[in-house]
């Protein structure tokens, strides 16, 4: 029985095993349906103390708000599934509101936003076996890479293990790679030059055992038109990913162009649909789908 975000203390409270239960229940769909393209909405910030929006530091930090944001994307014609950590993918199915979409678990969100050992981004999330047990369809982990912090090393050996434990389960795995510096205001900023991007693809391919089940999630370049060199990088298919988004029309536009070229197949966005800058999350979410 499906429940309200009232009720959502009382049951975990009172039946945590309903969580396990409702994710026994829950009907499955392929990774990718007959559109050939993927669109997930993201919402795994907040386990990583990332609860900004624009000049609102806690925008995130309201659950209730954040929980009916999700429902109503994931309502929307075209939106296949969500990417979050166990707190709110453990909601939605309490809420029954994951039946037949893809459901990913995000696994590495110990690089806390701002922390001084935020490029040691240890996996404490998701692991692959939680994905499987759950009945979950995929796993996503961060790898940022600054050359001048070794936390960067144990972040790439872990996300090596990561994604050989999840093949060894033929689960796919989104892998977000990013070159990234500290600026003298020690805030970690990722570096979205054509180079860097087709660097941490390269890195980013060649992480594991195997890259049967590996997907990248990718930005956008600054120079939109570097994309098709960029992407020459790999032959792994790729998904967008949203981030913070100043001008809408324009990240529009961005993400219109990069989606024509042959292997990326869909779109992983977040914060920029979910709290748009203007308009409803029904009209984000809907323009959003429109471009694939």
């Amino acid at each position: 029985m499906n429940l309200s975000i009232p009720d959502l203390t009382t049951v975990r409270a009172r039946n945590p095993e309903a969580v396990a239960e409702a994710a026994a229940r829950r009907a499955r769909r392929p990774l990718i349906g007959d559109s050939g393209r993927l669109m997930i909405v993201a919402a795994d910030h907040p386990a990583r103390g990332a609860l900004g929006i624009g000049d609102r530091r806690l925008a995130m930090a309201n659950r209730a708000d954040l929980l009916e944001r999700l429902c109503t994307a994931l309502s929307r014609p075209g939106v296949d599934g969500v990417l979050a950590t166990a707190d709110i993918l453990e909601d939605l199915l309490l809420l029954g509101v994951l039946e037949d979409k893809v459901v990913m678990g995000s696994m590495n969100r110990g690089g806390l936003a701002g922390a001084s050992f935020e490029m040691d981004d240890r996996f404490t999330g998701h692991r692959a076996e939680d994905i499987a047990r759950l009945g979950f369809d995929a796993g996503k982990l961060l790898v940022r890479i600054d050359y001048d912090d070794p936390g960067s090393l144990a972040t790439l050996e872990s996300a090596a293990r990561a994604v050989d434990a999840m093949a060894e389960r033929r689960l796919p795995v989104f892998v977000e790679p990013f070159i990234s510096r500290r600026g003298e205001d020690g805030r970690v900023r990722n570096d979205l030059s054509a180079e860097a991007v087709t660097r941490s693809i390269a890195i980013a391919s060649g992480l594991g055992g195997t890259s049967a089940y590996t997907w990248l999630k990718l930005p956008v370049t600054d120079d939109v038109d570097a994309m098709p060199e960029v992407l020459e990088a790999s032959t792994l298919p790729v998904v967008l990913l949203g981030g913070e988004v100043g001008d809408q029309e324009a990240a529009y536009e961005r993400w219109g162009k990069a989606l024509r070229l042959p292997t990326v197949l869909g779109m992983v966005v977040g914060r920029s649909l979910l709290y748009p800058a203007e308009g409803s999350v029904e009209t984000a979410v809907d323009t959003a789908v429109g471009l694939l």
